[in-house]
């Protein structure tokens, strides 16, 4: 489990762990590969997807003009790529729904 990281470091560690630009994310979320994969309630948009939308929310975003929400939420990112970046499975990794899942929350794991 991800330890929860200081008000300080977060803004920081958030911007070094989700390594896609706003446009790169945006442009992703429009691709069938970002919608095929993630939990969905009843069919609809996934967990992952709609966690993308508000990332590039934050991503637009100045340090001071952050709220609470989105500081949650940063949090929630962080959890979730260090989590499921344990995860990796071995191999090629470029067309796997594990790498898809993590670009969805804005981290591409191919990307340097």
């Amino acid at each position: 489990m991800a330890t929860k990281i200081s008000a300080g470091d977060l803004y920081h560690t958030f911007h070094e762990e989700v390594n896609m630009t706003a446009s790169e994310l945006e442009k992703w979320l429009k691709t069938d590969e970002s919608k095929s994969v993630g939990q969905a309630d009843n069919g609809g948009e996934s967990i992952g997807h709609q966690s993308g939308k508000h990332i590039v929310a934050i991503l637009h975003k100045k340090k001071g003009d952050l709220s609470p929400d989105d500081e949650a939420h940063m949090h929630k990112v962080h959890s979730y790529i260090a989590r499921h970046s344990a995860q990796r499975p071995s191999g090629d990794v470029a067309h796997t729904r594990w790498r898809y899942s993590l670009m969805n929350w804005g981290h591409d794991p191919l990307k340097k």
